[in-house]
């Protein structure tokens, strides 16, 4: 996806819509493939479509909400008959990510998650604070609807909004990086990404499906993958991880049998929540201490250069000009609206 002049014409907004729409609902019958009842109410451990429409509204502007009103009614539609309640839950599902993105802008995140601040940024302001939105509306509504006793109102709560958040923390990170890759990895490094892959699809099922709990396995791969590819790497290691250990827990085997739901749904979300974390904060550090390190070698090289010039009795060369269309780009924040 991405904001071209074209997409601001009526014809093109439409259509932008509409494929925001069919993503959102994509990835709410992907999410629906794994479900976990929590206190009689049915809860998916991950939650792609929220990562969708954060990243859709970062790369395309704020403009695209109504795709995302369009996706969430869709994938309502296809669950069950829409009832008076259904504004509601559309009002939370569009109102938590449209805050998450003005959370985000507000906060100078540059979408090429570059920075730790960028990282902290998506984790607290995107993932774990505009989320608390579409919980509370969603489970508000079905207390008040008595689909959910409100006894149980915590417990659903707390898993719609972790749900939420883990969308946004595993999705978002890697369509931005779709979005922005500019070109492929050297051909010397397919080597190792190929090894990367292969250890990964071996120890990751081994780690979640063994009886003795080997979950602790997967952060050196994470660890492996934030150094040597940063945060492509490290998105791609929490996905497959995310999605085989959400696969385990929903069959009740490996390093989630003999729990109920509920320590089913605490336990897997914990080692997402964690395991997310530790990729993209790691990735960013990593991320910035690099382009820190270039930013310095740059500026030595320039000064060597300028060292000459006064040493042979020239005036120094002029500047290039990349430094103040840097900071323009961080005043402009991500891609304006649609």
């Amino acid at each position: 996806m991405v904001g071209i002049e074209e997409l601001r014409r009526p014809g093109g907004y439409a259509v932008q819509t509409l494929a925001v729409a069919a993503c959102y609902y994509a990835a709410a019958r992907l999410g629906l493939l794994r479900e976990l009842t929590v206190e009689g109410a049915v809860v998916t451990p991950i939650w792609p479509p929220t990562g969708v429409a954060v990243a859709a509204l970062l790369i395309l502007g704020l403009g695209c909400w109504p795709g995302i009103t369009l996706g969430a009614f869709l994938s309502v539609l296809s669950l069950t008959t829409p009832g008076p309640d259904v504004l509601g839950i559309l009002f939370g599902n569009t109102a938590a990510p449209v805050c998450a993105a003005l959370l985000l802008r507000r906060a100078g995140f540059r979408t090429d998650l570059s920075r730790l601040r960028d990282g902290l940024a998506l984790v607290f302001l995107a993932a774990l604070g505009a989320m608390l939105i579409s919980a509370t509306v969603g489970v508000g509504l079905l207390v008040l609807n008595g689909s959910v006793p409100l006894h149980s109102f915590w417990p659903v709560w707390l898993a719609w909004w972790v749900g939420d958040a883990m969308g946004v923390l595993i999705v978002t990170p890697l369509l931005l990086l779709l979005h922005g890759a500019s070109r492929p990895l050297p051909l010397g490094r397919w080597k190792e990404a190929t090894a990367l892959a292969v250890v990964a699809c071996l120890v990751v099922p081994l780690a979640v499906y063994s009886s003795i709990s080997l979950l602790f396995l997967v952060y050196p791969l994470i660890i492996w993958a934030a150094l040597r590819f940063q945060l492509v790497g490290s998105a791609l290691c929490a996905l497959l991880t995310s999605v085989v250990a959400t696969v385990a827990a929903t069959d009740g085997v490996g390093a989630f049998a003999g729990l109920n739901r509920i320590e089913v749904m605490v336990k897997l979300q914990a080692f997402n929540g964690a395991m997310a974390l530790t990729a993209l904060l790691l990735s960013a550090v990593i991320t910035e201490q690099r382009n820190t390190r270039r930013s310095v070698e740059r500026a030595c090289q320039e000064l060597v250069e300028v060292l000459e010039h006064l040493t042979a009795g020239e005036a120094p060369p002029p500047r290039p000009q990349t430094d103040h269309a840097d900071h323009a780009d961080d005043r402009s924040g991500p891609a304006g609206g649609a």
